[in-house]
């Protein structure tokens, strides 16, 4: 029945006449050659009462005596194009997934819901789907722990289809922002051979290496590793650029199965040299955070409204929320101190210097409004090298900080980064790095200035704004420990 050849289905007869004025005839062969229109174009009605072709792929098929109608679409809107076809052009081929071409004439609607349709007198089946095999089943609304199970296949439906689109449309949003705003994008290195996060949870590349080579001990001369952060790689250019960031893929050999942990993710990285303030990084965080949020909003109303209708309902209160007020502000110590004043049980210690866990991030977004809050002057201890001193004795803090956003806990980590030679030079020997980053204290030698610098998770981003509970439904391919399908 599903045979591999693709099958064309066009109407013989010279004059047909089909119900609701359909008329469909041989002289739609002798007009000039279709204009090719994707589905977001034929539903913009620019080209009605044209000969247009339209390619895609089948949500739904439903035969009537007279009739055939078919919904198509090909990822470019989460609206489908509606088909209006002769009865004649029904075949078996003809089934829910299966890829077509179509060919006809574009039509006002009369119905309210679309405003379009097309009256077809040519399909062209180009790719069958067995619809009984297929795992994902017509009018049925799958979840997405269920679609989850199937990456290769999870973008045929309206969620994962609706969160590529956004998740497209957020990054141009991100790139968009940095380039209105001064920012110079580099492209860091995905193999390097530093730690800049200094926990170790790296990936080691090691190519096998030929048989007359075995006496070399690794490829590179060096260990090399994927990168856990472009952080160094920006701070370099901060040396000869005032405003940098970088966006691309990130790793952590973390062993974690979690709902906010991947091994490879994205993530968006900024470097701002001449400041000598929190308030500059933290400017930069919310005014991005804004700015792409509100561009997603804009461009990608029906998609985003799908997640906040029928994937994580009344989300939608919560993100305009958090674009109405101003982030607050709050130091570690007065975050330790809201936690040790609260009737909640944690799992976690909440004594001053303890790295704060996710349940105490959550706490503090919920406590501060349930919108996005920094948290200020991390225990110098609990931060990098690269982290400057605030030399607040006894306290020790150092300038770094953190965005807390709701739903998903810390979602943005920053600091001002050591710019004082003597600081930065007793620290790394503190650690034993000093030969290691010998290069980061040449840096310092030859016109350095103040800078500071950020990172934030994409996925998360995505998650914050979608209200979608698991990262691994936020990109298109999650690698996670004992996970690597495709």
């Amino acid at each position: 029945m599903f045979q591999a050849a693709a099958k064309t289905l066009s109407v013989a007869a010279t004059t047909s006449s089909v119900s609701r004025g359909v008329l469909v005839s041989v002289r739609h062969y002798c007009r000039r050659t279709p204009a090719t229109l994707r589905v977001s174009e034929a539903l913009s009605a620019a080209k009605l009462g044209e000969n247009v072709k339209v390619k895609g792929w089948v949500r739904s098929v439903r035969p009537q005596k007279a009739n055939l109608f078919l919904h198509v679409n090909d990822g470019s809107s989460l609206q489908s194009l509606q088909v209006v076809a002769s009865s004649e052009l029904n075949d078996l081929l003809l089934t829910f997934g299966s890829a077509v071409e179509v060919t006809g004439t574009l039509r006002k609607s009369p119905h309210q819901k679309q405003p379009v349709e097309l009256e077809a007198d040519q399909i062209h089946v180009v790719g069958e789907c067995n619809p009984v095999d297929f795992p994902f089943k017509i009018k049925e609304r799958h979840g997405l722990e269920y679609i989850r199970q199937f990456p290769h296949l999870r973008c045929r439906t309206n969620a994962f289809s609706s969160l590529l689109r956004i998740r497209s449309e957020a990054t141009s949003a991100v790139h968009s922002y940095f380039k209105e705003n001064g920012f110079v994008q580099i492209h860091t290195p995905v193999i390097t051979s530093n730690d800049c996060e200094g926990a170790g949870e790296l990936f080691q590349v090691e190519p096998p290496l030929p048989e007359n080579e075995e006496d070399e001990k690794f490829f590179f001369s060096v260990p090399a590793f994927l990168t856990v952060s472009g952080q160094l790689h920006l701070e370099v250019m901060s040396g000869a650029f005032s405003r940098v960031y970088s966006f691309g893929p990130t790793f952590r050999a973390e062993n974690s199965q979690s709902r906010r942990h991947l091994a490879e993710f994205y993530m968006v990285e900024a470097e701002v040299s001449f400041t000598q303030s929190l308030e500059d990084l933290t400017k930069v965080m919310e005014d991005m955070f804004r700015s792409a949020t509100e561009h997603v909003l804009a461009h990608c109303a029906e998609d985003v409204d799908l997640f906040h209708k029928h994937v994580t309902p009344g989300h939608r209160d919560t993100v305009e929320a958090m674009l109405k007020k101003r982030f607050p502000a709050i130091t570690y110590s007065e975050a330790i101190d809201i936690l040790n004043r609260s009737s909640q049980k944690f799992a976690f210690p909440t004594d001053w210097g303890c790295d704060l866990q996710t349940e105490h991030e959550k706490y503090l977004v919920k406590h501060c409004g349930n919108v996005p809050v920094f948290v200020t002057d991390y225990p110098y201890d609990l931060k990098p090298f690269y982290a400057r001193d605030n030399q607040d004795h006894p306290a020790h803090t150092a300038a770094a900080v953190d965005l807390l956003v709701p739903g998903v806990g810390e979602l943005c980590g920053g600091s001002l980064r050591e710019e004082r030679m003597d600081l930065l030079r007793a620290r790394l020997e503190e650690l034993g790095l000093e030969d290691t980053y010998s290069w980061y204290l040449d840096m310092r030698r030859f016109g350095s200035v103040p800078h500071g610098g950020f990172g934030m998770g994409f996925e998360r981003y995505l998650q914050c704004i979608l209200g979608v509970d698991n990262i691994k439904d936020v990109i298109p391919f999650p690698r996670f420990s004992h996970s690597c399908l495709l």
